[in-house]
Order: structure tokens, then C-alpha cells, then sequence
């Protein structure tokens, strides 16, 4: 991580409650990339109750506060307080690889009209179905996107953004405020691009309940519903989805159950996206596939 006084090309923002377990090996893979140009790690510490702030100070790197719960209110303080030409929202479990924040950079200097740069990411230590999740999920927005151009959906654990383009948070949103909502408005400012190669590894945490209640819980009522119904009443009617703070080990399921639940995965996460995204998107699909 270049310290010196050259303009500083990309800020990285760490949004962080109660942390401390994992925020070691987020901002140590960070502070080993391999990219030759300046950046900055901002961590956000979103009101922990643990050694969060701490943890990030021992890194010597940036840390502000955000006393409003919620990770879009988390992203917005590190994004105002960003410094960079380039915003990059990351998430503190999460495991960057060494050539990572290069990779992003080449992409954006492929074309001057892209305004942000997207990839997947992975679950670390899964189950059999949240290793398949994110295959199935983001094979089909790198299928899409190999056919159309167009970006249906992004991980907030990996989008670098130009500040130029950066719409900003809507900080009244929960889940799905700092991924889908972010997505459509970025999109009406340029370029969006997904770079299937450039994976990141997270913490399978969030999985630790098992495939019905993160499809229809999580999911279902805390993403999609959730996004919905708090955009159309600019207001939190849904509040933030629980916090899992450990992993455990998981039971995993017979395998003559594998197919059929992996094909509710690629199911689930099709009819979540056109709730969201409804009739319009696919008439830009549709658009976009037949324009010579």
C-alpha cells in the first residue's frame, strides 16, 4: 500500500460492526496487493460493541465512526470521508487476493466510459449449497453479461466505483440498498462491467442456518422484500436482517437432495431478481441482445 503523497487513486471502504474475529485477515489481504499506484483503507466502525476499532487502529490504517446501524449508512461515511478518484466497497470478512485491486485497474483503464467494476465472490469453508450458490448466482450475471453487457446484479463485497459517477448511498435502505439500488443508479451514469475472474473469498457466516431460511428468510423477506418495500416508503418498514457474528459448522444434505435444491438456488435467485428489477430490465435485455 503506497503511503506517499501522490494523489491517491483508490479508497477503500471497510464497513465494520462487531468484526473484531474477522477484520484481521480483510485488512491484511488489503495491505498486500500487489497494485503500484496509492490507496487508502478507511474502516468504518459502524457503533461495535467488541474490539473492532481496535483491531483496525493495530493496522494502522483510517478509522471513523458511524454511529447509525446500517451498512449503507456505514458505506456512506467511509465514502464521504474517501479521498480517492476511485470508491471501492469491500466487506470485512472477506479475503482479497494479492492481485486483486490491480485486476480492477486494468478494467478501468480498458475504457474511459466505465464507471464502475464488478466481480464475484466465494464462500469460504461451506456447505455443499452455499458453495453452489454463488456459482449459480453469478454464472448467470456473467452469462448475461457475456451476451447483452448488461450487469444485473453485484456483490457490495467487491464494486469499485468512480467518484465522478458515485451516486451515493440511500441510507434509508437496509439489505439490498448497497447492491441492488446502488446498481440502477450507477447504470444510469455509464459502464458497468463484471469481471468473472476477479473473486473474492467470504465468510460462509451468513450461510449458518441452512438453505430454507437463508432463500426465504434472509432472501426473500430481508433482501428483496425488504429493498422493495423500504424504497417505495423511503423508510425502513423492514429493518436490518440479524447479524451473524460466528461460523459453525454445518450439517450438510444427503446427496440425492443436492439437484433438486440447487436448481431452487438458480430458481430463487432469477425470480428475486425480476421482482426487483420487473418488466423493464428484461425489455433492456432484450434491447441490448438484438442491437447490432
Amino acid at each position: 500500500m503506497d503511503q506517499s503523497d501522490e494523489r491517491v487513486r483508490y479508497s477503500i471502504v471497510v464497513p465494520a460492526y462487531n468484526e473484531a474475529d474477522y477484520l484481521d485477515i480483510s485488512l491484511t489481504s488489503l495491505q498486500q496487493q500487489d497494485f503500484d499506484g496509492s490507496y487508502e483503507i478507511i474502516v468504518v466502525d459502524n457503533n461495535s460493541s467488541d474490539d473492532t476499532a481496535a483491531v483496525a487502529t493495530s493496522f494502522g490504517v483510517r478509522v471513523i465512526s458511524e454511529p447509525q446501524r446500517g451498512v449503507c449508512s456505514a458505506r456512506q461515511r467511509g465514502a464521504e470521508a474517501a479521498t480517492g478518484d476511485v470508491i471501492v466497497s469491500v466487506d470485512a470478512d472477506t479475503r482479497y487476493p494479492a492481485s486483486w485491486l490491480r485486476t480492477i485497474d486494468e478494467r478501468f483503464a480498458a475504457a474511459p466510459e466505465i464507471v464502475a467494476v464488478a466481480g464475484p465472490c466465494r464462500y469460504e469453508n461451506p456447505s455443499w449449497w452455499a458453495k453452489r450458490f454463488p456459482t449459480l448466482l453469478f454464472g448467470f450475471v456473467a452469462g448475461v453479461f457475456a451476451m447483452t453487457g448488461f450487469v444485473v446484479y453485484v456483490s457490495a463485497t467487491n464494486i469499485a466505483m468512480r467518484r465522478s459517477a458515485f451516486p451515493g448511498y440511500d441510507t434509508r435502505l437496509t439489505q439490498g440498498g448497497d447492491e441492488l439500488d446502488l446498481l440502477r443508479r450507477l447504470r444510469r451514469r455509464g459502464k458497468v462491467v463484471w469481471d468473472r475472474h476477479n473473486i473474492v473469498a467470504t465468510s460462509a457466516r451468513r450461510m449458518q442456518r441452512g438453505l430454507l431460511y437463508n432463500l426465504f428468510v434472509s432472501g426473500l423477506v430481508y433482501y428483496v422484500l425488504g429493498y422493495l418495500l423500504n424504497r417505495a416508503f423511503a423508510y425502513r418498514a423492514i429493518g436490518m436482517a440479524p447479524a451473524f457474528r460466528k461460523t459453525v459448522n454445518i450439517t450438510d444434505t444427503p446427496p440425492h437432495r443436492r439437484l433438486a435444491l440447487a436448481m431452487l438456488l438458480l430458481a430463487a435467485g432469477v425470480t428475486s431478481l425480476s421482482l426487483v428489477y420487473g418488466p423493464e430490465a428484461f425489455a433492456e435485455l432484450n434491447h441490448l441482445w438484438h442491437s447490432p
